[in-house]
């Protein structure tokens, strides 16, 4: 039963980390690149998977399903 406690040790890490720029906010309409994903979009995509998880292998397999998880290179899929 480490699974969900994994998942919620990592959603508190998350919010610890950058907690000035809140949760469930519309994000900010995109200036320049039309079709580039940030870094903060990656990052709150990967909140909103892992809060609706059920267990840690299913929060990888979600992630990694949306190219939400980094590549050799370092760069989400979903950003490249």
């Amino acid at each position: 039963m480490s699974g969900p406690v994994e998942v919620r040790d990592f959603l508190l890490q998350q919010e610890t980390r950058d907690a000035s720029l809140g949760f469930g906010g519309v994000p900010a309409p995109r200036s320049g690149e039309t079709s580039r994903v940030t870094d903060e979009q990656v990052r709150r995509a990967q909140l909103a998977v892992a809060r609706s998880s059920r267990d840690v292998e299913d929060c990888r397999e979600l992630l990694d399903m949306l190219g939400l998880v980094p590549g050799d290179d370092g760069v989400p899929p979903a950003q490249r």
